[in-house]
């Protein structure tokens, strides 16, 4: 009796452990296609409508919750998936660029440039302001559940905190050597612009989240220590500590010392580096949008495909007139091929200002514009990544 009660209640507990694996399952199909339904849902186009004097800088979509976020310099605005706009925070009189998104704690993370160069002070002389000339890089990070109105502050809601990215900083403050001459800004460093969430390149399986940045680097034609994009990559997680609220008025210096990695990818010289930085879960690599260069020994493609599956390797590159060693990230085997540099891209004439992943090689690409009353605004559309020799993406019909 004692064996046949032993047996009978194993089984019990057999089947329900079997039931709950199937139950598991079943939900994670379900949730795998209903994903699939989300990206397929999404609409073709969505349109901002006009928004001032600054351009479009990046896109970033909740999926679950039905938002769409853009960047326009000088304010971040929130959408519905109707085009609807539904808050907005304004009051920046620095340069918001480049957005990621992360879906697990609705967190956005955007670029934030304070600087006294051209673009620091045409983005002071827009906003009717006063350029300070104090020179601060951030990473804002910004609380999405509390957009919620347009037109709320900065400075004076709760709505986001600031990380100081020091290396950066450093590098646009340093002054080194090209042949005989000494300029600015190692690495032409402008600053930063491109930023995207995920893992680490060479330790995937280590379940982590990354924040990778990406410099501007500005497109002098005299310099030889410019044609490589610089990518720092940050440990995210104790920046809850470190993030400050926004004061542009006293720029603080609250972040890491120094990124855990310094990555070189040679694409040649572009004007002010990676604009949009993003990362394809799909396909495991980076996508790298900029304003193309005008040195005439490179092919100067507007878009990059960084290999997110090759690890990374050492080289030599040239900085103050002496051979630095390096850690460099893969361009793609894809796409066009210039033989004479080795450099592969693609000509694809938008991306620099929103490049957002969706998800099954789906991409939300903004197509900036003009309006007729010189008001900007942006239109993002609906792409499916080719990758082919001739074509990037194709349009979403």
């Amino acid at each position: 009796m004692f064996i046949n009660c032993f047996i009978l209640n194993n089984m019990k507990h057999l089947i329900i452990n079997i039931f709950s694996i199937l139950i598991l399952l079943l939900f994670s199909i379900w949730d795998v296609h209903a994903q699939q339904q989300v990206v397929g849902d999404l609409p073709n186009s969505i349109y901002t409508g006009k928004q001032g004097k600054m351009h479009v800088q990046g896109v970033v979509v909740d999926q679950k919750n039905g938002f769409a976020y853009f960047s326009f310099t000088d304010k971040l605005i929130k959408m519905d998936l109707s085009g609807n706009v539904i808050g907005s925070i304004t009051g920046f009189v620095g340069h918001l660029g480049d957005l990621d998104f992360d879906s697990e704690t609705g967190k956005i993370y955007g670029s934030l440039e304070y600087k006294n160069d051209a673009i620091g002070k045409g983005i002071s002389n827009n906003l009717g302001v006063k350029n300070t000339n104090e020179v601060g890089f951030y990473i804002a990070i910004f609380d999405a559940s509390r957009i919620v109105r347009l037109g709320m502050d900065a400075e004076k809601e709760d709505l986001l905190r600031t990380v100081y990215i020091k290396e950066a900083v450093d590098d646009y403050q340093a002054k080194v050597k090209v042949g005989d001459k000494e300029v600015e800004h190692r690495f032409a460093c402008s600053g930063i612009d491109g930023v995207a969430l995920a893992p680490s390149i060479d330790h995937p399986k280590d379940g982590k989240k990354y924040l990778y940045v990406a410099y501007g680097v500005y497109g002098d034609t005299t310099r030889n220590d410019n044609d490589h994009q610089v990518i720092l990559r940050y440990d995210i997680a104790d920046w809850n500590q470190l993030g400050q609220p926004l004061s542009q008025e006293k720029l603080h210096q609250s972040g890491p010392n120094a990124p855990l990695d310094k990555y070189f990818v040679k694409t040649g010289n572009s004007r002010y580096g990676i604009q949009n930085l993003a990362y394809d879960a799909h396909t495991g690599n980076f996508y790298a949008a900029v304003y193309r260069g005008a040195k005439s020994q490179y092919p100067n493609y507007d878009l990059f495909v960084i290999d997110g599956r090759k690890k990374t390797a050492q080289t030599r590159i040239i900085s103050d007139n002496k051979t630095v060693k390096v850690k460099t990230l893969s361009l793609l085997e894809a796409g066009l091929n210039d033989l004479k540099s080795g450099i592969r891209g693609w000509n694809f004439k938008w991306g620099a200002t929103g490049l957002c992943p969706l998800g099954d090689g789906i991409f939300y690409i903004s197509h900036n514009g003009k309006a007729k009353d010189g008001q900007q605004e942006s239109t993002i559309y609906k792409y499916k990544w080719v990758g082919s020799k001739k074509e990037a993406f194709v349009l979403v019909k």
